[in-house]
């Protein structure tokens, strides 16, 4: 079940080959019986010839597969993939930590998470599966044009931050007036209700937050900017009072 939910995922776009593997290994633990190429290529989504080359490629690196073309594979007896070994407040802080992302995150941050969630899950003792299954904890995700729209935001910010890319803002602030800003973002940082864009404003000359809710509109002007010892992540942390293990 967790194999078919993983790969549905990954259909679009493409499935990574790091994924298609973690899944071959993973449709092999715990079979008895050999495991036909062709089953394995209907459920990837791949060609036979696909299948071929990536379990030869396993093989080649260790990984103790039994079986050729035409017979089907199964994992050596004996030699089966250790899982990874979580307790169950881990495993719960896990749970928790994905919805969360979910719920407040961009859309890419929340795709990540889920499936980062199922490869974790699927190499699980079933005790702990179960465990992560019976959580209690929830943070509902509210599936409208705002939420849609914000998240949007979010992943717009993210990707600027990491491409270093210098952003043009429209920003109203809390009184209701609007300024042109240009600004060469930090970092994000979510205050249990709220998002902070923490960057140089060049208008300012000085370091801001501003809120992603208060951004009427923003765009890369195209410009990529280098950090500096001045205008760094670490000299912002400190102008602000905080460090990175505070925003953690």
């Amino acid at each position: 079940m967790a194999l078919a939910v993983a790969v549905r995922l990954g259909d679009d776009p493409p499935m990574r080959r790091a994924d298609r593997l973690f899944l071959i290994i993973h449709a092999l633990r715990g079979r008895r019986t050999a495991l036909r190429a062709r089953q394995l290529a209907g459920t990837l989504g791949v060609s036979l010839r696909t299948v071929y080359r990536d379990v030869a490629d396993l093989q080649r690196s260790g990984v103790p597969i039994e079986g050729e073309a035409g017979v089907g594979y199964v994992l050596r007896k004996g030699s089966d993939i250790p899982p990874l070994m979580f307790s169950a407040d881990e495993l719960e802080a896990l749970v928790v930590g994905t919805r969360f992302v979910r719920a407040f995150a961009g859309l890419r941050l929340a795709e990540g998470a889920q499936t980062a969630l199922l490869k974790i899950e699927a190499v699980l003792p079933p005790e702990l599966r179960e465990r992560s299954a019976r959580t209690r904890i929830f943070a509902p995700v509210w599936h409208d044009q705002y939420r849609s729209d914000y998240a949007a935001r979010i992943d717009g910010l993210h990707a600027a931050i990491v491409a270093n890319q210098v952003l043009q803002l429209e920003y109203c602030d809390e009184g209701g007036l609007t300024s042109t800003r240009e600004i060469e973002p930090l970092c994000l940082a979510f205050w249990g209700s709220k998002w902070t864009l923490g960057a140089w404003c060049r208008l300012r000359q000085g370091f801001r937050n501003f809120r992603p809710d208060r951004i009427v509109a923003s765009a890369p002007t195209g410009e990529v900017f280098v950090e500096t010892a001045e205008r760094s992540l670490a000299s912002y942390l400190r102008a602000v009072g905080g460090s990175r293990a505070d925003l953690s």
